[in-house]
């Protein structure tokens, strides 16, 4: 009894404390609270599944470092850059599947959404198949363009081959995941990914330190629990109960008796999916040059620059939940013809998670140095890797308002002009900056300047782009009545 009335105390007190925060966040106009339940519901699983799916690649780097060195970190390093570009692919496609989800099924047209995900999976299975074919037999040649020492090459060839499979597994994982967000259900993938993650950085532990296999361990780690997301994921998305797991079937499912092809919904998807697939490749594309021009300052710079990527994403995490929030709510009121509630979502969405940005990015300067550490441990390593750290903490920043800013644009079906956006921050401002270092003597100070121009700049454009509010008439043209 007693036992029972403290926990009722507790709840009452963790409530209070709740709408607290909830009243001071609408106080200070950062978001109102009417909107606060719907954003926190939606994005804090999505911010959970980010942080556990991130971690469990820094886990990986982390592993492969204790194991086999700064060559062995150096060559995952090249390889994660390419598998990066298709998990960018994926989720630029998938951008277009939760925007045509979000609007239809906030239209009440679920038998629409669910059409747009089958031809979505059938988009991705064909985008899948000839990047397959692609790193299965250019693994190398891939690896050493970015140039490579000799063990690097080897081990990040090793890599490349044994995640090759895991390629068709995370697409089709992600439109799961982005069709999930777009019906408002973020607890199902959350469950599912996390699980995934978990399950990864077991399975690589095992792999590395219990068989001896390096890098390789981390490859086969990651390719199984992918797998292992996809077949979960995958009953849901067919309609299949979970029991009482506490998942839910997906409420638009992929059924047998729609078309496998439906040329006027691809042709839609394509047209909202381009330019997102676009952005994402722009942001992906540019870690090459990069790559490139660390490798130029050896393996320790190489090193340090993908811990900084590693931590970088981890805060970056926080949009995993804070974009996609602002993608379904903004596209769902859309479709159900609230343009000035869409506005206001979006508008607090993006002042809500230049809060938390701030607050994480100051926590991780401040503690830079011990994060340093579990990645390297030579006194000139744990200095480079330090900085890079802190450099990287900074440009998260720009990443939180280039996210939630290009979430809402994406959650209108607005793609085109946040691609154009990513292009400028990356190819005009930071690769130039890079270059800058290797011919002036700017040296690696030209990394970090590149490191923060390629988030701040698309982060800028994007926040104006939304405050003009052109993005609610792009969005008439994708709404349900629009097809009708």
């Amino acid at each position: 009894m007693e036992v029972a009335a403290q926990d009722r105390k507790d709840m009452s007190s963790a409530r209070r404390m709740a709408d607290a925060l909830t009243r001071a966040l609408d106080r200070l106009g950062i978001i109102q609270a009417d909107r606060l339940g719907p954003t926190v519901d939606l994005a804090w699983p999505r911010v959970v599944t980010g942080f556990a799916i991130m971690s469990k690649q820094t886990a990986d780097l982390a592993m492969v470092g204790i194991a086999v060195g700064t060559a062995g970190t150096a060559g995952l390093a090249f390889a994660l850059g390419y598998w990066s570009i298709v998990v960018l692919l994926g989720l630029g496609l998938a951008g277009g599947t939760v925007s045509l989800v979000s609007q239809n099924y906030g239209g009440d047209r679920a038998d629409r959404a669910s059409l747009v995900v089958k031809q979505s999976v059938v988009v991705a299975v064909a985008l899948s198949l000839p990047i397959m074919v692609g790193f299965a037999v250019f693994a190398e040649e891939l690896i050493a363009i970015l140039g490579a020492d000799p063990e690097p090459l080897r081990h990040g060839t090793v890599y490349l081959l044994l995640i090759t499979p895991a390629i068709l597994f995370e697409l089709l994982n992600l439109i799961a995941s982005r069709t999930y967000t777009g019906v408002g259900d973020t607890f199902t993938e959350m469950v599912a990914r996390s699980g995934g993650a978990v399950l990864n950085v077991v399975l690589s532990a095992l792999f590395i330190f219990g068989f001896g296999m390096g890098v390789a361990g981390a490859a086969l780690g990651t390719t199984l629990s992918t797998a292992a997301v996809m077949v979960i994921l995958g009953w849901g998305m067919i309609g299949r109960s979970y029991g009482r797991l506490g998942m839910e079937p997906s409420p638009v499912p992929i059924s047998r008796s729609t078309p496998l092809v439906e040329p006027a919904i691809i042709r839609q998807l394509l047209e909202v999916s381009a330019p997102e697939i676009g952005r994402r490749l722009a942001q992906g594309l540019v870690v090459f040059p990069l790559l490139w021009i660390a490798a130029s300052f050896g393996p320790v710079v190489v090193t340090a620059f993908e811990v900084a990527r590693r931590v970088r994403a981890m805060i970056n995490s926080i949009n995993w939940g804070m974009s996609l929030a602002s993608s379904s709510l903004v596209g769902q009121h859309l479709g159900a013809g609230k343009e000035t509630e869409a506005g206001g979502y979006g508008s607090d969405i993006i002042s809500l998670s230049m809060i938390i940005y701030l607050f994480a990015s100051a926590v991780v300067v401040v503690f830079a140095a011990p994060i340093a550490q579990v990645f390297v441990s030579g006194a000139d390593e744990l200095a480079v890797t330090t900085t890079f750290v802190v450099v990287s903490a900074i440009s998260a920043v720009g990443l939180g308002l280039d996210g939630t800013a290009s979430g809402a644009l994406v959650g209108a079906g607005d793609t085109r002009l946040p691609f154009l956006a990513s292009l400028v921050g990356r190819y005009v401002f930071a690769i130039p900056a890079a270059i800058a270092g290797l011919v002036t003597p700017l040296g690696i100070l030209g990394i970090y300047f590149a490191l923060v121009l390629e988030s701040f700049i698309p982060g800028v454009i994007n926040y104006g782009l939304f405050k003009t509010g052109r993005w609610k008439i792009v969005s008439r043209r994708y709404r349900p009545s629009a097809s009708e």
